[in-house]
């Protein structure tokens, strides 16, 4: 990340994120598309040097003052022109599906591993490193997949120009004698060499000049992303910021984070400058460069005006394929600030998961009962939460969790659902599709109400019975709004949104029940009322609540102690 350098972990890098598409279901459509864009780029190069040999043609026709040659090369040259012209829509057009169907597939294959075994939890909780993963798979992804096809598609560009023009250039360069040191010298081809040593050149001081561009990149990127995500915070945590009145605080966050933002921004400015005063001047020289070391070759007549131009144009494209490096220095700097930020989120969800592998949870099927056998439940820095801890819960008994803040009560639940991976020990567990865990506040996906009383969607239900189930939750005064897509989750109250919870149990209908303070945003009377409710209409469902209320005891039968001090936990009755 210190600075622009292409080394072999880095093409390692750009092979990691790039074989998987190349190797998928999707190989052979893609391959196809590549072939052909390949073909047009020949055939695109191909042009050129028929393009060049026109000039030949045509500006001796000029210095010839041969009006039939003249207007003959005119008419040559439009075929040239529009047979040019197709192959180089149709190589863009065909790129950019390959782009499409790339991106498509490596940002679906990104969400696919960032979802699964809960690794957007984990990085959430536990990864430190990976910062915005949202970013990461919807702009680097894009960026990643247009810059690697490119550059390649450049590349091979270059190379093919360089190989078409370079025999053409140093057949037309002729030699060049001078005497040094009291010695006669003389050049083969030499307007050849002259290219060649003035591309390198440009392309040492290029290097020189802006190898610091790919930090700048990389934490550009990194701040405009943080500066981004601090605003969205705001947004979804509108009211909590009004009801502190903390729009001074979060300002000063803002301003902050957009002053660490331009900052760097201007350090971006400031080397691309440098880049642009060098681009600039390196392709305004080359653009007389030729005709300075060819104009004594023309002045003594050994070429014509057409050989001059046919020179020039020939030198132009020798120079242009060994500067491609040049001219895009800033951009394979973004690339592989790009490349890196991708390799590195990649791997850090492959740390995590790895992380939570360290630790073993034998997790077995039960009919109808939880256990746990001598479980230890510790925190991320590995100091133990919970010990040697072991309990049975048997169907009908419900259970209320109690402890002091910080003994391990929502902890214990996220152990029990298999989202905390710092577990040892045994849990047997009915069937997943039988356990429901419903969190202080529920999460409320966007889009329509109906389907966030029915998330996550997977058991159908008639509107009859849906407003039924809303009225008993006392939320039916929602029902006509039942199709209007909203974000929920700032349109209902904490309370709200713990009934329409209440809602899903009762759609859901599972066979365990936990329920992390799910009623803490609720009055006394609409607790009472909601747990009543489950009493019965669920009574084939066990409910495991974690709760402070000495309310909710006459609602259980047992109690699971957390002992904060001891680590350890009890069962007995209330």
């Amino acid at each position: 990340m210190q600075r622009f350098n292409l080394t072999r972990q880095f093409f390692r890098d750009v092979w990691y994120l790039t074989k998987s598409y190349w190797q998928s279901e999707e190989k052979k459509k893609a391959f196809f598309l590549l072939g052909c864009i390949i073909a047009l780029t020949l055939g695109v190069v191909y042009m050129l040097v028929l393009l060049n040999q026109w000039n030949n043609s045509f500006y001796s026709a000029l210095q010839n003052y041969d009006a039939k040659k003249i207007f003959d090369e005119l008419i040559h040259f439009s075929w040239l022109a529009a047979i040019y012209i197709l192959l180089a829509v149709y190589s863009y057009y065909l790129q950019q599906t390959l782009i499409l169907n790339w991106r498509r597939w490596l940002t679906t294959r990104f969400i696919d591993i960032w979802l699964q075994n809960k690794t957007y939890y984990n990085l959430q909780m536990f990864g430190k490193d990976t910062d915005n993963p949202d970013q990461r798979i919807s702009e680097d992804v894009r960026q990643f997949v247009e810059m690697t096809l490119s550059f390649g598609i450049g590349i091979l560009k270059a190379f093919c120009t360089f190989a078409s023009f370079v025999v053409i250039l140093y057949n037309l360069s002729g030699s060049l004698s001078f005497t040094f040191m009291g010695k006669t010298w003389t050049i083969n081809g030499y307007m050849l060499w002259a290219s060649l040593l003035y591309s390198v050149i440009g392309t040492y001081i290029t290097h020189i000049v802006g190898r610091k561009l790919v930090k700048i990149n990389f934490i550009q990127q990194k701040y405009e992303a943080d500066f981004r995500f601090s605003m969205i915070r705001l947004r979804e945590s509108a009211e909590s910021v009004a009801f502190y009145r903390g729009e001074a605080q979060e300002g000063s966050v803002f301003k902050q984070r957009f002053k660490m933002l331009l900052d760097n921004f201007w350090k971006l400015v400031n080397k691309q400058k440098q880049l642009v005063f060098l681009n600039s001047g390196y392709s305004q020289i080359a653009i007389i460069f030729p005709f300075v070391v060819a104009m004594n070759r023309y002045l003594t007549k050994e070429v014509t005006l057409g050989g001059l131009m046919q020179v020039a144009s020939a030198f132009g494209r020798v120079q242009d394929s060994l500067s491609y490096f040049v001219d895009m220095y800033s951009s394979i700097a973004q690339w592989q600030a790009v490349v890196m930020r991708l390799t590195c989120f990649g791997h850090h969800m492959h740390d995590v998961y790895q992380q939570a592998e360290r630790f073993h949870v034998e997790r077995f099927a039960a009919a109808d009962v939880v256990e746990v056998n001598n479980m230890q439940i510790n925190l991320p820095d590995g100091k133990p939460l919970l010990e040697n801890i072991s309990f049975t819960l048997h169907p009908g008994h419900n259970v209320l969790i109690k402890g002091v803040s910080g003994s391990g009560k929502s902890t214990l639940l996220r152990a029990i659902s298999g989202i905390w991976p710092f577990v040892d020990g045994k849990i047997f567990l009915p069937e997943r599709d039988k356990l429901m865990f419903i969190p202080q506040r529920s999460y409320l996906p966007l889009g329509t109400l109906r389907a966030a009383l029915n998330y996550p969607g997977n058991k159908p239900i008639d509107d009859t019975e849906l407003i039924y189930l809303m009225d008993l939750c006392q939320i039916g005064y929602l029902k006509d709004k039942l199709d209007l897509e909203a974000d929920w989750s700032h349109v209902l109250s904490v309370g709200e949104q713990q009934r329409l919870a209440f809602v899903r149990a009762h759609i859901q209908q599972p066979q365990w029940l936990f329920l992390d303070e799910a009623t803490s945003a609720l009055d006394e009377d609409t607790e009472a009322n909601m747990y009543s409710l489950l009493q019965e209409r669920l009574q084939q469902t066990t409910v495991v609540s974690v709760g402070h209320r000495s309310t909710l005891n006459k609602y259980h039968e047992l109690v699971l102690r957390l002992n904060k001090s001891t680590r350890q936990v009890t069962l007995e009755k209330l």
